[in-house]
């Protein structure tokens, strides 16, 4: 438990942009200091475990934040406090994932990885908006990005009925990494280079 309390997350930005992963990792990290309740309405926590939230809670702030509530000295009530002040990110957040949603296509990358790696910060962001994304929602999202070229292969991947987004994917990154083998396979000795044997 005392490696946990070592690590470390990013202060708040005094303007708030990083305000959503900046509240979860707060609440983990309270949490497993035994100090989620400090930010629960109606808490009965001792004076000390107040102290020991408030603590963590202004380690992690902007310089800036910690002057403007240097007087507070409740968690619950610096955690309500940013809340009116930042909680509007989801409103400034929300629309801008919907677009990178709607726009997101899977042929508009060079790589599995790089689509995977976008797939899953679009998705982050609309979670912690509120928004439900399912694998079902993301597999569909894959199937219907693929490359007009590529019609027979979506076509098989859809055949295979994958239940979970990670398994499509890792069946992808196979393929992907098989195609360049065969590449470079080819450019190293292309078809009909063979010495005869004669």
């Amino acid at each position: 438990m005392t490696n946990l309390a070592k690590i470390e997350f990013a202060a708040l930005d005094i303007s708030g942009k990083n305000y959503l992963s900046w509240i979860l990792d707060a609440e983990i990290h309270l949490d497993a200091d035994g100090l989620g309740n400090t930010i629960k309405e109606g808490n009965a926590e001792s004076a000390q475990n107040k102290a020991k939230a408030m603590i963590l809670l202004r380690r992690h702030l902007h310089e800036g934040l910690k002057v403007e509530y240097l007087t507070v000295k409740d968690p619950l009530l610096l955690w309500n406090n940013l809340k009116e002040r930042y909680d509007h990110q989801k409103t400034v957040i929300l629309p801008k994932a919907r677009y990178d949603w709607l726009h997101l296509r899977l042929q508009d990358f060079k790589s599995v990885s790089e689509y995977n790696s976008a797939m899953f910060r679009i998705t982050s962001q609309l979670k912690l908006c509120g928004q439900k994304i399912t694998d079902e929602d993301m597999l569909e999202k894959t199937y219907s990005t693929f490359h007009a070229n590529n019609v027979v292969l979506q076509t098989q991947y859809r055949e295979k009925g994958f239940k979970k987004y990670s398994e499509l994917i890792s069946c992808l990154l196979v393929a992907e990494q098989n195609n360049e083998l065969l590449m470079k396979n080819h450019e190293y000795r292309p078809t009909g280079s063979a010495h005869s044997l004669k």
